[in-house]
């Protein structure tokens, strides 16, 4: 007994006495407490111990009952040199078809104790249990710090069970145990028989990346990286105690650093699962019997591990440089232009004055008849963008020559361009904003009547309410994130975020700092647009101040409030990415989407300001509406994937909020959802469709409300059919196609109202849609999907293909950043040509 244990040298100790006698070393005894009970159950009824020499790749034949137990004694010789080093595998067999008890193995070495039994029970998903006869495990290598040094390892054999029970024992040496860098080691592993391998950091390199491929999707495996120590855990019950570690299909990919790791090395170890459960594989229905024993089939895999250097600090150094450049010469671009548009200000705004005084000389000189003939000229040039400067000074000049000589003419005989049959004359017009806005042909002059400093305050609530919600929606989102990635870091459970591992570049605590960096570009440019708007806003309100008929009765109102909200948006959608992209999963998807639909909506409202400054609508009830979308996009994401009730609700309002908003776009808000909003219809029905038979007064708003149901409808109709996965892209996708019908509509008008785009606005507009698709383009790769499970995910990614720094997601955000901000610019500037044209000549679609 004593012999066997190798710890007492004489009969004059009893087992339980020899135990308590070599209990110094009270932590050791403590982690092999299981073992040593198993080895005192099982020498108590020995009755012959046999110990025979053993040698390495010879096959030993054996029998095994209760009343022997066998030992083979090992030895080998252990090398400093770390590419050298060979490892040692035990493989065992089971030759008994059945067996009372098991057989128990026991490998004692140097400082580590390694146990298992045959036939081994593992127990899969539901305590399901399988049983495994054919086991191969590799043992640690303790670390020695002679040049070379011969260690001995025992192999002990024992059984409970009374009948021989027939077992093979093989031992045999790992050539090819350290891997080496950028050479690429095939192996087979199933679940009894797992493999690991150890690396070694060499001179120079302090990041690896370890990759472990696969021909086949299943079995499902598990590969893990461990520090050099014993035990190693190796088996599926045990494999996400320590270390890193993520399961795989076909692909898997850690990146390691040196600084993880005190001894310069560590183990890469493979292990293949019980069961295809958590890689994705369909569940096996079986019987839940307490006492089944369930065959495990042939879960024999065959994988490629190879370990290559990761980028140096001079990678991470040109990424951000690169990065910086990109936006920072946006900066400079835009500093340019400025330059230049002053200088253009400042001749126009000569020349415009030049021109007023020539004008008010005229009109002085000839003041006592010919203010009909002025108007008559103004009426009949109005279509070109000279002529309409030129209305404009003379508009100047005669209010200059009105103030001179006290001569008083009402403000629309000024104004008018059109003749006097084409408005209503009733008394109330200009009170009663339902004869206004019934009107046939509107102006922006008929729905610009409030007060330009209530409506400022009005638009203003945009820029606060979304800087409120920005701060409380962006504290916790950052919190959670930091506690995923924590909790990353301290479990080592690489199946928590979904990265591209293949593109993965960490960089302190964060796992991918490469996906972080690359959402710069949205805090920039949002700031570089808020930039911009708080200039343009500045010289209007200069122009107000010195009172300036341009500004105070020509082109669109400015109101900044919505662009200053935009801009907010677009730097809260870069820090919202950012955090999401610290652990991207299913969980917090929302905190990347969230703001998109913001800029989406906001951008559609923009649009509908322009042309309606009194009827859009206001913060409160637009934030809400969002906030609504933001509601169903979580609960699309939770309980959408195959709910068919939750898409018959979701298409039912997705459909009823289409129509409500097409009937409050047709009759400019003049209607009411009340209880005889039924009648009202059945009765427009009646009248319109079936007694005359009339057509529709406003047939552009009618053209652009009916397309836009038909888009709608088709993508509720869509979505109901086919119940895409991705709920939150879905929503995104119906927003998307609403603004960008819109914004055509939009164009097409303006160009059929006689209105032109400028040259800059042009420019802006054929660059967004060319960056647009290039942006598309590079989304759509999919290097990582969280609908499916953390290994069908790595199955997507792709390495680095920007700088070996950035991978196609990083280039989406780049490129987006800038489309984005190129989209805002459009909306800015697309209206410029309106500038000096009277906004009674400005028309409403």
């Amino acid at each position: 007994k004593h012999r066997t244990l190798g710890v007492c040298s004489d009969e004059t100790h009893s087992l339980v006495s020899c135990f308590r006698s070599q209990a110094d070393d009270g932590s050791r005894m403590l982690r092999f407490c299981p073992v040593l009970l198993v080895l005192m159950l099982a020498s108590s009824g020995a009755n012959v111990v046999v110990q025979r020499d053993a040698q390495f790749d010879v096959t030993y034949d054996d029998t095994v009952t209760s009343d022997n137990q066998t030992i083979y004694s090992y030895n080998h010789t252990v090398s400093r040199n770390k590419a050298r080093t060979e490892g040692v595998r035990v493989s065992v067999e089971l030759l008994s078809e059945s067996a009372p008890s098991p057989v128990l193995f026991v490998v004692r070495q140097k400082q580590a104790v390694l146990s298992f039994q045959v036939p081994l029970i593992l127990r899969g998903l539901y305590q399901r249990k399988y049983q495994y006869t054919q086991l191969g495990r590799t043992l640690c290598q303790p670390p020695t710090k002679a040049v070379a040094e011969t260690q001995f390892f025992f192999v002990d054999v024992s059984t409970l069970s009374s009948a021989g029970v027939q077992y093979q024992l093989r031992v045999s040496r790992v050539d090819r145990f350290t891997l080496q860098t950028d050479k690429k080691f095939s192996f087979n592993a199933t679940p009894s028989q797992p493999q690991f391998f150890r690396y070694v950091f060499p001179e120079g390199v302090d990041t690896v990346i370890v990759k472990v491929n696969s021909q086949k999707n299943f079995p499902c495996s598990v590969m893990s990286i461990q520090d050099i120590q014993c035990p190693v855990y190796d088996l599926d019950n045990n494999v996400a105690f320590i270390g890193m570690y993520q399961t795989m299909t076909t692909t898997a990919a850690i990146t390691v650093q040196r600084k993880d790791f005190p001894s310069n090395s560590f183990y890469v170890v493979v292990v293949v699962k019980t069961e295809d459960e958590a890689c994705g594989g369909s569940l096996r229905f079986y019987p839940l019997l307490p006492d089944e024993l369930l065959d495990a089939g042939n879960r024999s895999k065959t994988l490629d591990v190879i370990v290559s250097p990761a980028i140096n600090s001079e990678v991470y150094v040109m990424g951000m440089l690169f990065c910086l450049g990109i936006f920072l010469s946006f900066y400079l671009l835009t500093f340019l232009m400025a330059c230049v548009e002053n200088k253009r200000y400042d001749a126009v705004f000569e020349m415009i004055m030049t021109r007023i005084s020539e004008a008010a000389t005229n009109s002085l000189a000839s003041a006592d008849g010919n203010y009909g003939y002025i108007g008559t000229h103004t009426h009949t040039h109005t279509h070109t963008h000279t002529q309409r400067i030129y209305s404009c000074c003379q508009f100047s000049a005669l209010s200059l020559a009105r103030s001179l000589e006290s001569v008083g003419r009402s403000r629309h005989e000024s104004l008018s361009s059109v003749e006097e049959d084409d408005y209503d004359t009733l008394a109330d017009i200009d009170s009663d904003k339902n004869i206004v806005r019934t009107k046939k042909f509107l102006c922006v002059s008929d729905l610009a009547r409030k007060d330009k400093r209530i409506l400022s305050k009005k638009y203003q609530i945009y820029f606060w309410n979304i800087a409120t919600i920005a701060v409380f929606y962006a504290l916790p989102v950052i919190q959670l994130v930091i506690t995923y990635q924590t909790v990353v870091n301290v479990t080592g459970n690489q199946d928590i975020c979904y990265y591209n591992f293949l593109c993965a570049h960490p960089l302190g605590a964060l796992s991918s700092f490469n996906n972080i960096l690359s959402n710069l570009g949205y805090v920039l440019l949002g700031l570089l647009f808020l930039l911009i708007v708080l200039q343009r806003d500045i010289l209007h309100n200069r122009a107000l101040e010195r009172n300036e008929n341009t500004a105070l009765e020509c082109g669109i109102p400015k109101h900044f409030g919505l662009y200053y909200a935009m801009g907010t948006a677009l730097m809260m959608e870069g820090l919202l990415s950012a955090c999401y992209h610290v652990c991207p999963n299913y969980t917090n998807f929302q905190f990347d989407t969230s703001f998109m639909y913001m800029i989406a909506g906001l951008c559609m409202l923009k649009l509908y300001q322009k042309r309606h400054p009194d009827i859009n609508a206001s913060a409160y009830s637009a934030y809400a509406c969002l906030a609504a979308v933001i509601f169903f996009s979580v609960l699309g994401v939770v309980f959408g994937k195959g709910n068919t009730a939750f898409w018959i609700i979701f298409s039912v309002i997705h459909i009823l909020a289409t129509l409500l908003l097409s009937t409050q776009l047709y009759y400019m808000g003049r209607w009411r959802l009340d209880s005889g909003i039924l009648r009202r219809m059945l009765n427009v029905i009646y009248t319109d469709c079936i007694r005359q038979c009339s057509g529709p007064m406003y047939i552009d708003r009618m053209v652009l409300l009916v397309m836009g149901n038909i888009v709608n409808w088709s993508l509720a109709a869509y979505g109901l059919i086919k119940r895409p996965n991705d709920f939150a892209s879905y929503l995104l996708a119906i927003a998307i196609c609403n603004l960008l019908l819109y914004f055509a509509f939009y164009i097409i008008m303006k160009l059929r109202s006689g209105e032109r785009i400028q040259c800059l606005a042009l420019v802006c507009i054929l660059f967004t849609a060319v960056v647009w698709g290039f942006a598309l383009f590079f989304f759509f790769q999919g290097l990582s999907t969280w609908q499916k499970t953390p290994a069908e995910s790595r199955e997507h990614n792709r390495e680095c293909i920007l700088l070996s720094f950035f991978d196609d997601h990083d280039i989406w955000h780049f490129l987006s950043s800038i489309a984005m901000f190129g989209s805002f610019l459009v909306l800015l500037t697309m209206d410029d040509d309106l500038d000096t044209v009277q906004r009674d000549k400005i028309y409403v679609f």
